[in-house]
């Protein structure tokens, strides 16, 4: 083993760092090599890079300890010194870096991309978040390098026009997310006077109401149809297929499918609870399931390969929305949406049944009444919505249709005798 040389800087480890800043240690200047120093004494501890820059000695703080581990520390030296070599003072370098992210920051792209970051906590789930997040970086990409205090009318009529006779409900939320960066951009300080993107009293007397732009419902079809589509499902044992007719029979949104795991089913008891993380209102969902759903599961049961209930081509991942859609358009529904089933359902409900419209709401997982009146309605009439999704399912199984025998053509009826 060699010798150290006598004077050389032995450099630290995470053992000599926790000593000298445990309490009570002398303040002092403590050297890692090649400049870098950990400084201990009043307050917390904290990074030093020493450098000449045009023949005078400079100190560029690099951090404190509980946020800049020694690595950390090592890496920021290194930088710094090799922008030196370069000839450029790593200072001044940070300053103008400073100044330039304080321009951004004014910035509406800038701006809303930190916004967002802030408001994580508010949104239902992560697709909604991303669903911002894209409309405010693909939709309003004109406004992104704009100053917060120079968007005008003008500039937020630019981005929705396009959208506004194309993609109407696109364009109402873009609009109202736009307002609300806005809004905070003023509370900020970073703007002034009215919002552009505001509607009431302002974008309302230069754009057409929505009202008069929506598609409508989710196209549906009509719930007489839907025994004898489920017919032709049942003629295909793909997993789409098999999947499809198992939303029609609970009446479950597409993600609520989909999404479904085994561990959410029992079996024996006849009950699938879809947990509050994956329902749109944030609470428990238990699904009634008919003798017709069970056979379903325990068809895609045989096949089982992971978690998923309804597994897509690739392990650990789901089928696709456009599964879905591409069974309708194998079958000849090209203009029914799978969210158009629902519609059938409550259709039935209301026009073919007696059953309240409390339990057809619950069926859907509906939230219904004021605050008030929820707090009342604690549970969710199972044992009647057990009652109804076996009618629904009733009336779903296909129909025998009755043939009238063949009359030979030289046979004549027998008059009716009197009595």
């Amino acid at each position: 083993m060699s010798k150290a040389v006598k004077g050389a800087v032995i450099p630290l480890n995470a053992k000599k760092v926790e000593a000298l800043t445990k309490v009570g240690t002398k303040p002092g200047r403590h050297a890692d090599g090649n400049g870098l120093y950990l400084i201990t004494g009043s307050g917390s501890p904290w990074w030093c890079l020493m450098f000449r820059w045009q023949g005078r000695r400079k100190e560029m703080g690099l951090g404190r300890l509980d946020a800049v581990s020694l690595a950390d520390a090592r890496d920021k030296a290194g930088e710094a010194r090799r922008m030196v070599a370069n000839g450029v003072n790593p200072i001044e370098a940070r300053k103008a870096e400073a100044k330039a992210r304080e321009a951004d920051a004014t910035n509406f792209g800038a701006f809303a991309d930190e916004w967002l970051k802030g408001l994580s906590h508010g949104f239902r789930n992560e697709k909604h978040k991303a669903q911002w997040a894209m409309t405010l970086k693909e939709y309003a990409a004109p406004l992104r390098p704009m100053k917060l205090g120079d968007i005008g009318t003008d500039d937020v009529l630019k981005v929705l026009k396009p959208l506004w006779q194309s993609k109407p409900e696109t364009a109402t939320r873009l609009r109202g997310r736009i307002e609300r960066v806005l809004d905070a951009g003023r509370v900020k300080g970073l703007r002034q006077g009215e919002n552009p993107a505001r509607w009431r009293g302002h974008l309302d007397a230069l754009l057409p109401k929505p009202e008069k732009l929506r598609r409508g419902h989710h196209k549906a079809l009509g719930y007489a149809d839907v025994p004898g589509f489920s017919a032709s499902l049942r003629a295909s044992e793909s997993v789409s297929a098999l999947a499809l007719e198992f939303l029609i029979l609970t009446a479950a949104r597409t993600g609520e499918v989909l999404g479904a795991m085994w561990a959410e089913f029992d079996l024996d008891g006849k009950l699938w609870t879809v947990p509050a993380a994956r329902m749109n209102a944030k609470r428990e969902h238990r699904v009634p399931l008919t003798p017709r759903a069970l056979d379903i599961l325990r068809k895609v049961e045989k096949v089982r390969n992971g978690d998923l209930v309804f597994p897509g081509l690739r392990r650990g991942k789901p089928l696709s929305n456009m599964a879905l859609a591409m069974t309708l358009r194998r079958l000849g529904l090209d203009e029914v949406t799978v969210h158009g089933f629902r519609s059938a359902f409550r259709d039935w409900c209301g026009n073919e049944t007696a059953f309240p419209r409390e339990v057809a709401e619950a069926a859907l997982a509906h939230v219904v009444g004021d605050k008030a009146e929820q707090a009342y309605r604690r549970g969710d009439a199972l044992d009647k919505r057990r009652k109804l999704m076996a009618a629904w399912a009733s009336f779903l199984e296909p129909k025998p249709v009755a043939i009238e025998p063949k009359r030979a053509a030289n046979v004549v009826p027998l008059p009716k005798v009197p009595a």
